[in-house]
């Protein structure tokens, strides 16, 4: 009988909720880490003695010198990024050797990042904010059945081909539709024949080392990238990721089975964020949105974008909870929430007159729905001190409990600032 002894963690919002640095506490106890899905297009901010680490695609886990880090068959792999982060981990010491790319994980090339950024241009007015990282578009050609994996790089003859009818199809759309000059073919060649070498050591079946270490009981963290709500299917469509951000995708991305899987831990932040376009119920346009901005540093990892602010959005969180099967919510950024007098939490949303808890599908509907606000009073007291509940102040204490009352879910940790230690353990994750 296989051991459960796995812990998946995903974003329960619009991502940036604070995933590395919780990915990086829990990883302490990991055996190994793995990432299921995305690709460069995400980041993660983790702090080490006040080192600042920003991964987009290599697993957090990293960090941890002890840890396997897996980036999983379900994730674009962008080797240009991979060597990037590889080059800045290796300058300050970090040990890479134990990390491993599946060989069924898709390759994005330089023509993915053209044609994104040429789609994104042609949407005009209706743009999607992507980051031009060139995911969707290698999603894409995963679905239509004519991308590359990483086992494609293992024959150089046979690579070289299958890539330069891919390129020429490219040039051809570039050149046909877009009125763009082609790209280099030779040189993208050359480029990826070179990663292609310098990558064969990472590459192996990873679904079985995974599954190795689901058998042998050890801990094994799946690490979520994004948010839920940036999840295709269930995300505020079309203003979504082009994979799985939600609990589920790491069966297909990990090559597992969803019986490995026995905690679900949802990371959220204390307040609401997100980046690009799409409907935002508790988005804060004025003096507080921005005070909230620059208190968290809410600025994106990967484009350096601010981020759109706003009250928690409970409704977003409960709808979470249920679409992840949440068994605990991870409580980020707690702190920057010190200095406000009152502290708004949206319970529901007024819909036309109609009080509504259910995140709905629409756009249209989510546009005209209005906050149903809870006020809470502020703490106005430094807690990135606290080590334990018991030290928090009592209002501190009632916004955690009106959130927990809210999403129906315990809130197992409670971060109180960006360190490792700045974390309060209420309950036992991992």
């Amino acid at each position: 009988m296989i051991a459960l002894s796995g812990l998946a963690v995903v974003g329960s919002q619009w991502g940036d909720e604070g995933k590395g640095k919780m990915i990086d506490y829990l990883a302490k106890k990991a055996d190994m880490v793995v990432r299921g899905q995305g690709g460069n297009n995400a980041g993660h901010t983790v702090v080490i003695e006040d080192k600042k680490y920003a991964l987009h695609l290599i697993p957090s886990g990293v960090l941890n010198q002890n840890a396997i880090n897996i980036i999983g068959n379900g994730v674009v792999f962008d080797p240009r990024g991979f060597f990037e982060e590889l080059e800045m981990l290796e300058k300050d010491g970090v040990d890479t050797t134990k990390i491993f790319v599946s060989d069924r994980a898709h390759i994005v090339f330089p023509y993915h990042r053209k044609m994104d950024e040429l789609f994104e241009r042609a949407r005009g007015k209706a743009d999607i904010g992507t980051t031009k990282k060139g995911i969707g578009p290698c999603y894409m050609d995963k679905i239509e059945r004519s991308g590359l994996r990483t086992c494609d790089m293992f024959d150089e003859a046979s690579f070289i081909e299958k890539l330069s009818y891919e390129i020429d199809r490219k040039n051809d759309m570039i050149v046909k539709l877009f009125e763009e000059e082609p790209l280099d073919k030779q040189a993208i060649i050359d480029e990826y024949v070179d990663y292609a070498k310098r990558l064969l050591p990472y590459i192996k079946d990873t679904s079985i080392l995974v599954y190795d270490a689901i058998k042998q009981g050890k801990n094994v963290l799946f690490e979520g990238a994004q948010g839920s709500m940036l999840d295709i299917d269930l995300g505020t469509y079309p203003y979504v990721t082009s994979s799985h951000p939600t609990s589920g995708g790491f069966t297909a991305g990990c090559g597992i089975g969803a019986g490995s899987i026995s905690e679900v831990l949802g990371i959220t932040k204390a307040y609401t964020t997100r980046v690009g376009k799409g409907p935002f119920v508790t988005e804060l346009d004025d003096e507080i949105g921005d005070k909230i901005r620059e208190i968290g540093h809410e600025f994106g990892v990967t484009t350096g974008r601010p981020r759109r602010c706003g009250w928690f959005d409970g409704v977003v969180v409960k709808y979470s909870a249920r679409i992840n099967g949440l068994t605990g919510i991870a409580l980020m950024l707690l702190d920057v929430l010190s200095s406000f007098d009152t502290i708004k939490l949206c319970y529901a949303y007024d819909y036309k007159g109609e009080q509504i808890v259910d995140f709905p599908a629409r756009l249209d509907a989510l546009e005209e729905c209005k906050p149903v606000y809870r006020e809470i009073k502020g703490w106005n007291k430094d807690i990135t001190g606290c080590k334990t509940y018991e030290e928090l102040p009592e209002e501190t204490k009632e916004y955690i409990k009106a959130i927990e009352e809210t999403i129906g879910v315990p809130v197992k940790s409670i971060s109180v600032g960006p360190k490792r230690d700045q974390t309060i353990l209420r309950d036992e994750i991992f």
